[in-house]
């Protein structure tokens, strides 16, 4: 992330708001003030992120934000409001969703041109709370806070976070008192899938359109001279969604609640709750304890982006064309690549990670399927298939696994290997055939020297996982604000290699597959 110029950052609270999403139809939200927080303190300040807003550091007050993103004043232009939508949550519909613990603070321009939302989670009740406090535990907060600046750092689309802020105030959760917090949630987007799905299926078709026209407008204006403005976003729509969850399988990420309404229009990892990074390949792997049915477990994403998508274009069927059978066959079509896509960019990042694909793919890019990928990608897709079912089957730690070849000379790595798996002679097969594949490459020792170089700008040496965001919120929880301060720049740069807090760059304590993660985490 780059910096701005000094000269062009903006001074701290001097930054009026604009809220475009206000100049709807007021039956899209509800206005209402946040709930001010008892006592308010501010923990953390991600300042990269206020830099990319445009705000000078030095104007940042920890008194002030506190005060502004506690829910005691408004920033100048400020119009909060509760916005509302609905969703599939574990496959089912409700029509009874909608911002039940945040507000929608307004928008910001930054320097660039590009406009940000300020969003504050944990902010008090609103019409959609439904039954509940509106309020936002410290515990979710930090793991939000913590989980934004690492996807940011891997480079994975994602919310981001500028700060969070403390109190003395308690609720309930799971029937014990946990102290609240509240969290400023940055991002250009926070349409979501359920934003359409409540207008298609309460068949307010003006206002169906009218909500599409507003997201042509603001973040697909590329769009808006297409023969067809509606499918042309939808099939951005899938394109940025298949790139997005390619990302999370190539990490070994998993979400925990893929519901419609967790869904981001413009294609980031939105509204996190009990997600995880495996310590331990395990595709069955459910990082929601909630979950009974394993919905949402790492190995189905790929294909619960799929069904997310369907009910979203099932939306757009009343946009794309007034013949429905037409516009049907329209959004099937433009379905019917996701798969190819997904495919594209999965081993795309897969093959960069092993240092046999330099090309960065990007979210917007179009290609064709995999399946006409020439014989050298076959190649490679038989080796990386091999690979993971192997991680799998040894319950290897992946992102230790991806490190050490980034790392090891090749004539090391099945001795280095010794220390992160019981059974290195498991991989031995793989790893002579690994080694061919770049033999065969025909690489100068210059070529090879970039080659391992290009590895270790994209297998991170440090990722969140589930035990140092457990050891920071119990640190935030007693008072001690340093450890999670020290962290977040790191988890910002994770390629780089930290003498000082090598313990993390290490596997997980046994301790950590207890964890236990629900919807309120």
């Amino acid at each position: 992330m780059t910096a701005p110029d000094k000269r062009t950052l903006s001074q701290f609270p001097d930054l009026p708001l604009d809220n475009s999403y206000s100049r709807l139809p007021e039956h899209f939200y509800h206005r209402v003030d946040p709930t001010p927080l008892q006592a308010p303190a501010l923990i953390s300040l991600n300042i990269a992120v206020a830099q990319q807003l445009g705000i000078d550091p030095d104007s940042l007050n920890p008194e002030q934000l506190a005060l502004y993103f506690g829910g005691h004043k408004n920033l100048p232009g400020s119009n909060p409001l509760a916005m509302k939508y609905t969703g599939h949550q574990f496959g089912v519909y409700n029509p009874q969703l909608g911002d039940g613990r945040g507000l929608l603070l307004g928008e910001l321009v930054a320097p660039d041109q590009r406009r940000w939302d300020l969003h504050l989670k944990g902010s008090g009740k609103t019409h959609y709370s439904r039954f509940g406090d509106g309020r936002a535990v410290l515990r979710s907060s930090i793991r939000e806070y913590l989980i934004s600046a690492a996807m940011q750092g891997l480079g994975i689309p994602t919310t981001q976070a500028l700060c969070i802020v403390g109190s003395e105030e308690k609720a309930m959760r799971d029937g014990m008192p946990e102290p609240c917090a509240t969290l400023l949630r940055v991002t250009e987007c926070h349409i979501r899938f359920g934003h359409f799905e409540h207008f298609y299926h309460s068949q307010r078709y003006d206002d169906l359109r009218q909500l599409s026209d507003y997201c042509l407008a603001r973040y697909f204006p590329e769009y808006q001279a297409h023969p067809n403005p509606p499918l042309a976003m939808l099939e951005e729509v899938i394109r940025r969604s298949a790139y997005l969850v390619a990302q999370w399988q190539a990490y070994g990420f998993v979400h925990g609640v893929m519901n419609t309404d967790n869904m981001s229009l413009i294609g980031e990892t939105f509204d996190y709750g009990p997600y995880q990074f495996m310590d331990e390949y395990k595709p069955h792997t459910i990082s929601n304890h909630s979950d009974h049915q394993g919905r949402y477990a790492f190995q189905h994403q790929p294909d619960v982006m799929r069904w997310n998508l369907y009910r979203l274009a099932q939306c757009f069927v009343p946009l794309v064309a007034d013949d429905g059978i037409e516009a049907k066959k329209q959004l099937e079509e433009a379905l019917d690549r996701y798969h190819g896509l997904y495919n594209h960019y999965y081993y795309s990042k897969v093959s960069q990670r092993l240092g046999l694909d330099n090309h960065t793919d990007q979210p917007h890019e179009q290609h064709t399927a995999i399946e006409t990928a020439p014989e050298t990608r076959r190649e490679e897709q038989s080796l990386i298939d091999d690979l993971m079912a192997l991680l799998a089957s040894q319950q290897a730690d992946m992102t230790l696994f991806f490190r050490l070849l980034s790392e090891q000379a090749i004539s090391q790595q099945y001795q280095t290997l010794q220390q992160i798996t019981p059974r290195p002679q498991a991989f031995e097969h793989w790893l002579n055939r690994y080694h061919q594949h770049l033999t065969e490459l025909s690489l100068t020792p210059h070529q090879e020297e970039q080659r391992q170089q290009q590895m270790k700008q994209i297998n991170p040496v440090y990722l969140l996982r589930n035990y140092m965001a457990q050891d920071i919120i119990e640190a935030t929880e007693k008072g001690d604000f340093t450890l999670i301060n020290q962290l977040l720049p790191i988890l910002m740069q994770p390629f780089i290699y930290h003498k000082q807090l090598a313990q993390y760059a290490g596997p997980a304590p046994d301790w950590a597959a207890g964890i236990c993660l629900t919807c309120s985490s």
